[in-house]
């Protein structure tokens, strides 16, 4: 996946997610792009219309400086999908950080049994994804390792087709990241 930064414009190549409104290529203006996370990895816009689209790391000067020119907020956001994914790291949490987790979720407007029925849905995904590959992250996973989950990266490619049609999937999951819009991480 590679981009290149225009002088209005993000032109999209080899983007490698199936679902997305920029795969394989495609052209994102700047006033479709509400805003931008630089720091955290993989860097990420948010268009208007709600979805998350990943860039390499070698991209984040480029992206920050893009949007910098475009007046487009850099900002911070909860990382639903990452407080969502804690259970699936290759660690523990205690009690209290647990509930910690569980309660920056509610704050975005989730509730208990949402977070309870999303990770069930997701847990013979992301137990393949981090633990049958052998990957052990123990500490961080999150919307963009659902998407390479969904891709039949590290994973059976008859899995992701357990949880039905792919766009609908990719759908769903950025209305979740998308929970984390006025929040700061």
């Amino acid at each position: 996946m590679t981009v290149t930064f225009g002088p209005d414009h993000i032109v999209f190549a080899g983007y490698e997610f199936p679902w997305a409104s920029v795969h394989p290529h495609g052209v994102l203006p700047a006033s479709a792009v509400r805003d931008a996370s630089t720091q955290v990895g993989p860097p990420e816009i948010r268009t208007v219309s709600g979805e998350t689209l990943f860039l390499s790391w070698d991209d984040s000067a480029g992206l920050a400086g893009f949007c910098r020119r475009h007046g487009i907020s850099v900002a911070g956001r909860l990382d639903v999908w990452g407080n969502l994914f804690e259970p699936f790291l290759d660690t523990s949490f205690s009690a209290a950080h647990i509930a910690a987790t569980d309660a920056r979720l509610h704050a975005v407007g989730l509730s208990q049994s949402s977070i309870d029925s999303i990770r069930a849905r997701l847990t013979p995904l992301m137990r393949a994804y981090n633990f049958d590959s052998m990957l052990w992250d123990w500490t961080h996973l999150g919307l963009y390792d659902l998407l390479r989950a969904l891709n039949g990266t590290l994973v059976h490619p008859s899995l992701p087709a357990t949880l039905g049609d792919p766009f609908e999937v990719y759908r769903w999951a950025m209305e979740i990241a998308d929970y984390g819009r006025a929040k700061a991480s």
